[in-house]
């Protein structure tokens, strides 16, 4: 029952070899973001701490 569901995109998969894992991932690192911006006014602190995260910015001073 559960495959005849879901057939449609298991049969997409096969022409495609594409997953979900990327988006989960990003999804991961933007709920790892939102924890980071706890206690911050706006929205735009959130989208902010996003880029920082997922951007892996190497914010390293030269040496």
């Amino acid at each position: 029952y559960t495959i005849m569901n879901h057939w449609d995109g298991i049969l997409r998969w096969f022409e495609s070899h594409l997953s979900n894992g990327t988006l989960e991932g990003f999804n991961s690192l933007l709920q790892s973001a939102k924890s980071r911006a706890r206690g911050y006014r706006t929205h735009k602190n959130f989208i902010n701490m996003a880029y920082l995260v997922l951007g892996k910015l190497d914010l390293k001073l030269p040496t």
